[in-house]
């Protein structure tokens, strides 16, 4: 599936993922491949993804920690659609 990270300042990923792993106002959860269509608003937290060859772009690799192939990012708030193995974040 694909996952788009779309901040106000910028794109900072849009890459091939096996899985991610959101805070969900209700709790985490995680979304696999041809996952049920979701809308959701997330709350402060780290979102989790796991892929082979992820690709961050050098400017926002500082933005994204990886720890035994799964690269986490840190977030405020934001909200999450899945929709046809597409995952969009628009995040603070």
């Amino acid at each position: 599936m694909i996952l788009e990270i779309v901040t106000p300042e910028a794109t900072l990923l849009h890459t091939e993922v096996q899985l991610v792993s959101v805070p969900g106002i209700n709790g985490e959860f995680q979304m696999l491949n041809n996952h049920a269509p979701i809308v959701s608003l997330l709350v402060e937290g780290n979102v989790k993804f796991k892929g082979n060859n992820i690709k961050i772009e050098e400017e926002f690799e500082d933005k994204f920690t990886n720890d035994k192939d799964e690269f986490t990012l840190q977030i405020k708030s934001g909200t999450i659609e899945m929709k046809e193995n597409k995952v969009i974040i628009l995040a603070d």
